[in-house]
C-alpha cells in the first residue's frame, strides 16, 4: 500500500483498533466524503449516534481520526487523520493480535470490495457507454522477486498521485482503484524445503509434526 506524506503506517495497537466492522466503515466514509458528525455517519452507515461516537473516539486513541473542534458531543465534526493508511506484516507478526487483526482486516477489505463492485454491475447498465467502457476488470501475471514487486506498487503509487494531483477536469467523478498482488504458486514458497513430508522423508512417517512454531500460525 501506499507510503506517501499523508499515509498513516498501522502499528500493532492501531490496527487492533482498526480491525472492527464499524470503525472500519467509519474511517472509509470520513475519507470519501470529508468531515462528519457522529449523528450524520450514524445515519449513512445505519446504526445509532452513540455507537459511533464511541468507536469514533476509539480511532482518534490511536490517531486514525481526529476532532476538528468544531461542534460539541454528538455534533462535533470528525475528520480523517490522512487520507490512507498502510502496513507491513513482518511490522505487526511479533503481536499474535495484531497479525490476526491485520488477518481480519485485509479479508473485511476484500468482502467490501466485492460488495462495491457487484454494486457497479447491477447499475452499471444505467449509466453512460462511455463510462461502462472505461470501467471493468483486468489481470495481469508477471515474473517478479519480492523488491520488484515491492518497487511496482510503488510505482503504480506515483501513478495514482500524478492523477490525483492533476484534478479531474469536466464530467470527472470519484473511482475506486483496487490493487492485489502475490504469488500465484503459493505452494512453491522460496527458501522452504518443498520435499519435506514427502514418503522419501524418514521422519514423516511418525505423522504430521504438532509442534509448529507460534509465528508459522494463522
Amino acid at each position: 500500500m501506499t507510503t506517501s506524506p499523508d499515509d498513516f503506517r498501522l502499528t500493532p495497537e492501531a490496527v487492533k483498533v482498526l480491525a472492527h466492522p464499524l470503525r472500519s466503515r467509519l474511517l472509509g466514509t470520513l475519507r470519501r466524503g470529508g468531515p462528519a458528525t457522529a449523528t450524520s455517519l450514524a445515519t449513512t452507515l445505519s446504526t445509532n449516534s452513540g455507537a459511533t461516537s464511541y468507536h469514533l473516539r476509539k480511532l482518534e486513541s490511536v490517531g486514525l481520526v481526529t476532532d476538528t473542534g468544531e461542534g460539541t458531543g454528538k455534533q462535533r465534526l470528525w475528520r480523517a487523520a490522512t487520507s490512507s493508511h498502510s502496513w507491513a506484516p513482518s511490522e505487526l507478526s511479533a503481536d499474535e493480535d495484531a497479525a490476526t487483526a491485520l488477518s481480519w482486516l485485509q479479508r473485511d477489505y476484500l468482502r467490501l470490495f466485492s460488495t462495491e463492485f457487484g454494486h457497479w454491475l447491477d447499475v452499471a447498465e444505467a449509466w453512460p457507454s462511455e463510462w461502462q467502457d472505461a470501467a471493468g476488470l483486468g489481470d495481469t501475471w508477471l515474473s517478479l522477486n519480492a523488491v520488484q514487486l515491492v518497487a511496482l506498487r510503488a510505482d503504480l503509487d506515483q501513478l495514482f498521485e500524478r492523477y490525483e494531483t492533476a484534478g479531474g477536469g469536466p464530467g470527472a467523478v470519484r473511482v475506486a482503484v483496487w490493487q492485489a498482488a502475490f504469488p500465484l504458486e503459493m505452494d512453491d514458497i522460496p527458501g522452504a524445503d518443498n520435499d519435506a513430508g514427502t514418503d522419501d522423508d524418514p521422519d514423516s512417517k511418525d505423522g504430521p509434526d504438532t509442534g509448529t512454531d507460534a509465528e508459522d500460525q494463522p
